[in-house]
């Protein structure tokens, strides 16, 4: 379902934008429809209150809990159920941050990640895309969502940047706490500045190599590394929120002294941080995380070359939770 679709049942039964934004905001940040003090009895148009029960039964059903699986401390990986029994992950992170899955599968097929094994099944309504926020926010506060969780924002933007509208105004979360994961899409670099809500950048890199880059992401699109940097950049100077740069560490693949030189060119003097997270130990991969040595280390000489750059935990690393391994054992059951 699309959040557009349900504008337009809630019309068809009467509603105005003031009905409109008052069920939205209810749902979104699962609280009662109306804060002025005047019940959903008396506000919604009669036809919209006798069709209540059936429409949040429909919103409701959108998301369900499969299964939890805590980690580090404010950490747990969920497993949630579709309406038509697919499934994807979500992630409550420390903080109030919840990470959110975009598509069923995802047809960008990184090497390291389990998320694409199968490819893409499905993409996501923006109502499913927001459904995991309400559901992570029925049991504790959100105020932060990272759209990188299984899937490619770029390849569903539609229905992505519509759900970031809604988070963005009825959500009540701040526009800066929204950040939008790609791996590099140009359409992603015309779309997001013209946005009335403008998330966060976070651009995946994983190697400045060009030929190593497609190695890792095979499907990726091939723009040059420094150009996605330079595009990223004029996006983080016209919202004043720097681009998150993601990078996957592999040991012995992407953490060379090389690559250091490298990212200290490409960066320097950017509005950016550079986020290293070590691999999380997947099933059947060959892959390996660098020791936690060498890990502090790049981060220690990146900050030497006046880069802002940082240690992100691998949540789930002790649960075998990387993206999309939750998903794959279920599947397999």
């Amino acid at each position: 379902m699309r959040i557009a679709q349900l504008r337009l049942q809630l019309r068809d039964l009467g509603a105005k934008p003031c009905h409109e934004d008052r069920l939205l905001r209810g749902w979104s940040q699962v609280c009662s429809y109306d804060r002025s003090g005047s019940p959903a009895e008396t506000f919604f148009p009669l036809a919209l209150r006798n069709k209540l029960p059936a429409i949040e039964a429909d919103l409701s059903a959108l998301a369900r809990l499969r299964s939890e699986h805590p980690s580090a401390e404010g950490v747990a990986r969920l497993l949630l159920e579709l309406r038509d029994g697919q499934m994807v992950e979500s992630v409550l992170l420390p903080r109030g941050g919840l990470c959110i899955s975009t598509q069923v599968g995802c047809a960008v097929g990184c090497v390291f990640c389990m998320s694409g094994r199968d490819g893409l099944l499905r993409q996501l309504g923006s109502a499913e895309i927001v459904a995991q926020v309400v559901l992570a926010r029925r049991r504790r506060k959100v105020d932060k969502v990272v759209f990188m969780g299984m899937g490619e924002p770029a390849h569903n933007l539609d229905n992505v940047l519509e759900a970031i509208q809604l988070l963005g105004t009825q959500g009540n979360i701040g526009h800066k706490n929204l950040v939008f994961s790609t791996v590099g899409d140009l359409r992603v670099f015309e779309r997001l500045p013209r946005e009335t809500v403008k998330p966060a950048l976070a651009l995946s890199l994983h190697s400045t190599d060009a030929a190593l880059r497609a190695r890792l992401l095979p499907h990726a699109p091939q723009i040059p590394v420094a150009e996605l940097v330079d595009r990223a950049e004029a996006y983080a100077r016209a919202t004043n929120y720097p681009v998150q740069y993601q990078w996957t560490l592999l040991e012995g693949i992407n953490d060379s002294d090389a690559e250091l030189e490298r990212i200290a060119r490409l960066l320097a003097g950017k509005y950016a941080i550079m986020n290293f997270i070590p691999f999380n130990d997947v099933d059947g991969l060959p892959y390996r995380r660098p020791s936690a040595e060498r890990a502090a280390y790049m981060v220690h000489t990146l900050k030497q070359h006046g880069i802002l750059a940082k240690l992100r935990d691998s949540a789930g690393q002790e649960i075998e939770g990387a993206c999309g391994q939750l998903r794959a054992r279920a599947v397999k059951t």
